[in-house]
């Protein structure tokens, strides 16, 4: 009952082009889901850090990367500075900023 070498042969490479499609057809579908899981959320996050950078303006209160609330007292091309107590201020790059506080919040901290 032994088959013969060359039927074998063909029955395994028949087997491997399907294989091969599904295989890409499998990557195709683990990087869309990966897109949709991974990439655009993070595209979506810096978009909007990005807008909320750009939108930073003088008396803004902001909590820092560090942790650091302040009042934006100077806004540069590129740096801010931040008042974190009376008449001690800080110099920062925008991008350190987390996230801006709605108004009052200093005060009532």
């Amino acid at each position: 009952m032994s088959l013969p070498m060359p039927m074998l042969l063909a029955q395994s490479a028949a087997g491997a082009e399907g294989g091969g499609l599904s295989m890409l057809i499998m990557m195709v579908v683990l990087f869309g889901a990966m897109y949709f899981m991974m990439i655009r959320p993070q595209m979506k996050r810096q978009k909007e850090h990005r807008a909320m950078v750009s939108a930073l303006a003088k008396g803004d209160e902001v909590v820092t990367n560090g942790g650091i609330a302040g009042r934006v007292e100077e806004v540069g091309e590129t740096f801010i500075t931040v008042e974190i107590a009376p008449n001690v201020k800080v110099k920062l790059q925008k991008g350190a900023v987390q996230q801006v506080l709605p108004k009052g919040s200093l005060k009532s901290a």
